[in-house]
């Protein structure tokens, strides 16, 4: 009875094995497919965003219920809503409306325009899909209570710089990583991209306002805020982009910021590319 028992437990353990591996291999042909369905232009940031690879370093399955932190005019959320697909959810999470007065030259039009891609985001979702997943918009400080752990994946691309900017003078990050806890499953993960500064005495520190972050004060900031690194990866690394402390990330493409009018300057800030990146996934921790 013993042996019988022993043989089906095996038995049951050999089975569970291929379901993961094709499970897996499913949702690696989705992506695929929903990343082949772009248009040209969209698909011609891939190589350096690299989307499949990105999305299956955080875990992105379909189904999953998905905050995406600043999802502006839609690159990543267009590829999300299509492939969390009609059984998933996937929330649009914005900076604090107050925190767009904050920006240097902000515009009235400016501000009414962030503020209100918030309550837009719903129909943002729909004119990438009519597949019927759920969607809703929220910034960090309205997000309803009743979403407290019940999000799988929270990600922060290209979203940090910020929310570290204007942490001394309004708390910013820390209100949104206190945010983001509370929406998280106990088994959830957050997945951060963000523009990477070389580590410095001289840039240790970065508020953001360059774009660049350092990548230890990132984490840092994560476990004060009761975080743990769980891996980190270098598929969105470029070696190419060595900022000094007064570059912007906004001189590279797509923005040339600061070579429109020079051709000379536009074809070395063309050659770097787009930026250096870190790409970090974070998990609570248990304490």
């Amino acid at each position: 009875m013993k042996r019988n028992s022993l043989w089906i437990l095996l038995a049951s353990l050999m089975l569970a094995l291929p379901v993961q591996a094709t499970d897996a291999g499913d949702n690696a042909a989705a992506l695929q497919q929903v990343l082949a369905a772009r248009s040209a232009e969209d698909r011609a940031r891939d190589s350096a965003r690299h989307p499949a690879e990105t999305l299956a370093f955080f875990q992105v399955a379909p189904g999953m219920t998905v905050a995406e932190v600043l999802p502006g005019s839609g690159w990543y959320t267009k590829i999300l809503a299509n492939y969390l697909g009609p059984r998933g959810t996937l929330y649009g999470i914005n900076y604090n409306d107050r925190m767009w007065g904050l920006f240097p030259n902000a515009s009235e039009d400016w501000i009414a325009q962030r503020k209100a891609a918030t309550g837009n985001f719903p129909d943002l979702v729909k004119s990438f899909t009519d597949n019927g997943i759920k969607a809703k918009g929220f910034t960090f400080n309205t997000v309803p209570h009743e979403l407290a752990g019940t999000i799988d994946r929270v990600l922060l691309i290209r979203a940090m710089h910020n929310l570290s900017r204007f942490q001394e003078a309004a708390g910013t990050r820390s209100q949104a990583l206190a945010s983001i806890r509370s929406m998280l499953k106990p088994d959830g993960l957050v997945g951060v991209v963000q523009h990477r500064m070389p580590a410095t005495d001289e840039t240790s520190g970065t508020a953001g306002s360059t774009g660049y972050l350092v990548e230890a004060d990132v984490i840092l900031a994560f476990e004060e805020a009761g975080f743990e690194l769980v891996a980190t990866s270098e598929i969105n690394a470029n070696p190419l982009d060595q900022p000094g402390p007064e570059d912007t990330v906004w001189r590279l493409p797509p923005s040339l910021s600061t070579s429109k009018d020079d051709p000379e300057l536009k074809a070395k800030m063309e050659a770097i590319g787009e930026s250096d990146r870190m790409t970090l996934l974070f998990r609570k921790s248990s304490s």
